[in-house]
């Protein structure tokens, strides 16, 4: 008995740490009533009223219980950003939580994130959302052709935004990166350069952006220009990349020109370029596509296309937003070309 009497007092004393309306009311001699229809933005609560209960509740330092919302609306307010542990690369992963940040900071919803491996189920992390209603909307990357994750999430009436495209000739929130447009204009740039024997560090094939790079690679070939396979992938091991490049430029039939579709890949390929000995700009040139703009700190004289991840970030939390308040589908998606350096 005396356990329970105790434990009440402590959960009481911690509410009444934390604001509540009735902290507000009572700060402000309001009903109760009034400062969440003001803080509900009711049209018949006057603009002044708002305005300073707004201010009072910001500087109380008062959020709304989950739990209660949730009971009232049905919502959660929350996004969940599913990202495998393995995208966190070159800053890819802080730089696309700070522009989703960005937009959702003016809004009710709170960004959670959902950590996952590329070698696991990757219906495991969706599954758990769906089975636990514990978001409103989800974003996820890497995306397939034919995405389980996006079959399932249209199936249980979820809304989601892709970071990447699928095949699936469905209607779905999507933003993503020009790869093909990349690609092309990164061969013609090699082109100019004179190179002729060119090798593309690419995505594994299982990923949709892996056909947009082949399409690239099919445009823009040609002209006495062909392409040196490389047999690692972006997903490989940055040491595997490491030495596999290095054994392709001491081969007998060496690239002279390599694109990278991914940061991480690209570290890797500068390092084997200098084992070799080879000069970037005379022996061979390298263009990279980076999320951080670094490489040309490391290497003057790569060619680098930032994509900004931060932008990304922002765009897929609008389209996130517009989603989920029912906008159709087919209007919610766009696609960044490169910006290439007016200098490289």
């Amino acid at each position: 008995m005396n356990f329970k009497n105790n434990n009440e007092n402590t959960v009481t004393g911690s509410e009444r740490r934390r604001p509540t309306l009735k902290t507000i009311a009572e700060e402000m001699g309001l009903g109760i009533t009034t400062v969440s229809r003001a803080l509900k933005d009711a049209p018949d609560i006057g603009a002044d009223t708002k305005q300073r209960v707004r201010e009072v509740a910001e500087r109380l330092g008062y959020q709304p219980n989950r739990a209660g919302v949730r009971l009232r609306t049905g919502k959660t307010n929350v996004v969940a950003l599913v990202l495998s542990v393995e995208e966190e690369v070159m800053g890819f992963a802080s730089h696309l939580v700070y522009g989703l940040s960005e937009v959702l900071s003016g809004t009710p919803y709170h960004l959670i994130m959902t950590p996952h491996f590329v070698s696991g189920d990757p219906l495991a992390p969706i599954r758990y959302i769906i089975e636990t209603g514990s978001a409103d909307g989800v974003i996820i990357s890497r995306t397939e052709p034919d995405d389980p994750r996006v079959r399932m999430l249209l199936q249980h009436g979820i809304p989601f935004v892709t970071h990447g495209r699928t095949d699936m000739n469905v209607a779905h929130a999507w933003h993503d990166f020009d790869n093909e447009r990349f690609v092309v204009e990164a061969v013609e740039r090699l082109k100019q350069q004179g190179r002729r024997r060119i090798s593309v560090l690419q995505p594994p094939d299982h990923l949709t952006c892996y056909a947009h790079v082949r399409s690239g690679m099919a445009i823009a070939l040609g002209d006495g220009c062909r392409e040196v396979p490389l047999t690692v992938t972006t997903d490989s091991d940055i040491a595997a990349i490491r030495e596999t490049v290095l054994a392709l430029l001491k081969s007998d039939d060496p690239p002279d020109g390599i694109v990278t579709v991914f940061g991480n890949g690209a570290i890797a390929v500068l390092s084997a370029v200098r084992e070799t000995g080879l000069k970037i700009g005379r022996d061979i040139d390298l263009i990279c596509k980076q999320p951080l703009n670094v490489l040309q700190w490391l290497e003057p004289e790569v060619t680098a296309v930032n994509e900004d991840i931060r932008e990304s970030g922002r765009e897929l939390a609008a389209l996130l937003l517009a989603a989920i308040d029912g906008a159709p589908l087919e209007t919610l998606h766009s696609l960044h070309p490169p910006q290439w350096d007016a200098a490289g």
